[in-house]
Parts: structure tokens; C-alpha cells; sequence
């Protein structure tokens, strides 16, 4: 593939999109419905399931399945209990961070509508400094501007509605993506650009392709769980988000050293299956794209041990774009880190054969 820039304006066009609509877990069948009307012309047909994961298939016919995955959910709160003075007080959906909480703006989505609020915090003034209280999930609480609970039970507010940030999409010093959600919304992003390259360069897969946009992975993984039982791939290489640990208060002996700029992360990991994973460094060293590597302790935290550990035993392999501040609203990538997570899903897929069982045995 000539080395020149993957990412186009129609592609940024639909990433905007793609990120400025809310998908929580359990709720993102709007933003697959976005995902699946950029990939349709990419496509030959598509999957879904009973909880919404959605995968676009090339060659359906081919008894030899690949999957390239990311997940298409986001973190969020639900209303857990209203005040009879109208405050709302949260429980997570996902690991949402309560100490970015106070004084970030709120959706609550409820059948009427969006209904605006805020995490409301005491002023500095009337906070006593000796015993200085810090936001926990048990002490934030969203104000809408009702005086009492049945002002907001009018609104349409009930517990369960899930709560989502507005933050929308910005490019800051004309290479760097910041938006809430990237963790991953990323991930079905570049597997679509992976779709589209092959489409528009007319590359011819001697197996059947699934892209695969799995729900609820920020609560465990389920999404993945479930469709991976229903393709029953050969292969699968995932693709989420990991830290950049070069930013303040980061330990990096514990961590490792990741730095956005410096190229994709490929993981090393009892779930990485390691002939797989070669094949990709192999492809990175060939075709000179930069890449780091992180050691992951047990599981990886991601799809990939969904998939890894289903139907007997699956050929997988995780590819991840750093990304800085994660799980805030201000989450950060490179665009060169996603262009070479993009190239290097890619060139991987073109070199693998049919039939290939990455046996350690053969």
C-alpha cells in the first residue's frame, strides 16, 4: 500500500459522526446503525444479534473465517435513586470515573428526549478544609433544575435511564483526536477503514472476513462472548485502545513505556496466540510500520480473551492504538497511530493464507 495518508475526508466525516452519537452499553444500536451504513458499500452482507453486535462479512460462503474486531460501547451511569429535593444519584455502566464527575454536563436519555443536567459539586467557599470530602459514587449527584423527585419523574426521568457526557469530537494541534468514547469506538472505526482499503484497492480474500462491531465489552466482554459462538472464527485480531504512560502520574515500571506517536501496540499475553501474533510483527518489521510491544499479566482485558478462549480454542491476537486519559471525556489519540493500526490490519490480513491453523505442531 503506497505510504501515503489512509484517512480521507468522508472517513473524519463519519468518525465525527460515529463519536458525537452516544451508544452506552446496552444502548448502542444507533451508533451501529451509523457503523453499518458506512460499511454497507464495503460489504457483502451483514450479522446482528439479539443485543446488538453488528459484523460486516466479505466472502460469506468461505468455510475459513477471519474476524477483525473492536467493541462499539461506551461508559456511562444509570439513575439509581431521586431525592425527594429532585438530585439523582448514579451507578455506574461500565467503569466510569466518579472523580471526573463534578461539574461535567449530562445527557439522561429517557423515552421524551434528552433531559440536560449537571454533576453539581459544593463551591470551594463552603467546603470544610479539614476534612476535605472527594467525589465518590455515593456522594455526586446530577442536578436537572427540578425542586423536587416528581418535577423530575415529569421530565420522563426514572431510575434505570442511562446517562451519557455530550463532549463531542475536536482535533487539537492538528493531529491529535480527542473525544469521549474513542475507548472504542475507535476500534469499529478502523476495522471499517480496513474494509474500505480492501474494497477500493479490489483486494481478493481467500476467506470469508468478519468485521465485527461487539456490544458491552466495558462490562465484561459479553458482546464478544456471544458472537464469537456464532461465527466460530479460525482467526481473530482485536483491536482496543491502551494507556500512553508517558503522561503525569503513570508509574512506568508498572505499566511499561507507551507513547502516542510511536506506532500500534502489539500485545504479548497468554490469550495472544504467539505464531499469530509473530505473523503481525513480521508484517510491521516487512512493510515499515512502527509498532510497540506490552507484556499483559494473565488476560489482556480486552475481546481478545473472549475470543481466545471460545469454541475450542481461537487464533488471536490484539492490536491496540494508545490513547491518553482514559475513560474521561477527553481522550486522546494520534492520527498517525490510527492510520498504522489501519495499514497494519490490513497488510496482516493480506498475508494470511486459507486454511492456516497457526499450529505450534506442524
Amino acid at each position: 500500500m503506497a505510504n501515503k495518508s489512509i484517512l480521507n475526508k468522508k472517513s473524519l466525516d463519519f468518525l465525527e459522526t460515529y463519536l458525537n452519537n452516544a451508544a452506552p452499553t446496552g444502548y448502542e444500536w444507533t451508533g451501529q446503525k451509523l457503523w453499518m451504513d458506512y460499511l454497507k458499500p464495503y460489504v457483502d452482507e451483514f450479522i446482528t444479534d439479539t443485543y446488538g453486535t453488528a459484523v460486516g462479512v466479505i466472502n460469506p460462503d468461505a468455510p475459513y473465517k477471519v474476524v477483525i474486531e473492536g467493541h462499539a460501547d461506551e461508559i456511562s451511569w444509570y439513575v439509581n435513586y431521586i431525592s425527594d429535593e429532585g438530585f439523582i444519584y448514579v451507578v455506574r455502566n461500565g467503569g466510569s470515573d466518579h472523580q471526573i464527575a463534578p461539574s461535567k454536563l449530562v445527557n439522561i436519555h429517557t423515552k421524551k428526549g434528552i433531559v440536560k443536567g449537571v454533576f453539581g459539586w459544593p463551591a470551594i467557599h463552603t467546603r470544610d478544609k479539614s476534612k476535605e470530602e472527594t467525589p465518590k459514587p455515593d456522594n455526586i449527584t446530577i442536578d436537572v433544575g427540578a425542586k423536587t423527585k416528581k418535577e423530575v419523574e415529569d421530565m420522563g426521568v426514572h431510575v434505570g435511564c442511562v446517562i451519557t457526557y455530550p463532549d463531542e469530537f475536536h482535533i487539537l494541534n492538528g493531529d491529535k483526536f480527542v473525544c469521549r468514547a474513542l475507548d472504542n469506538r475507535m476500534g469499529g472505526f478502523m476495522i471499517a477503514e480496513v474494509a474500505r482499503l480492501l474494497h477500493e484497492n479490489k483486494k481478493k480474500l481467500p476467506f470469508g472476513l468478519y468485521i465485527t462491531n461487539s456490544v458491552q465489552e466495558e462490562i465484561g466482554l459479553r458482546g464478544a462472548e456471544m458472537i464469537s459462538q456464532t461465527i466460530k472464527p479460525n482467526v481473530a485480531i482485536v483491536t482496543d485502545v491502551t494507556h500512553d504512560t508517558t503522561t503525569p502520574m503513570i508509574d512506568r515500571k508498572k505499566e511499561g513505556h507507551l507513547e502516542l506517536g510511536l506506532g500500534p501496540v502489539i500485545a504479548y499475553a497468554p490469550a495472544v496466540q504467539q505464531k499469530l501474533r509473530d505473523l503481525i510483527t513480521e508484517t510491521a518489521e516487512t512493510n515499515k510500520i512502527p509498532f510497540q510491544r506490552s507484556a499483559l499479566s494473565r488476560a489482556t482485558g480486552t475481546d481478545t480473551d473472549a475470543f481466545a478462549y471460545s469454541n475450542g480454542g481461537v487464533a488471536s491476537a490484539l492490536i491496540s492504538l494508545p490513547l491518553r486519559y482514559m475513560h474521561t471525556t477527553v481522550e486522546m489519540v494520534h492520527r498517525e497511530d490510527v492510520e498504522h493500526v489501519i495499514k497494519l490490519i490490513y497488510e496482516t490480513l493480506l498475508n494470511i493464507e486459507d486454511g492456516e491453523t497457526f499450529s505450534y505442531f506442524k
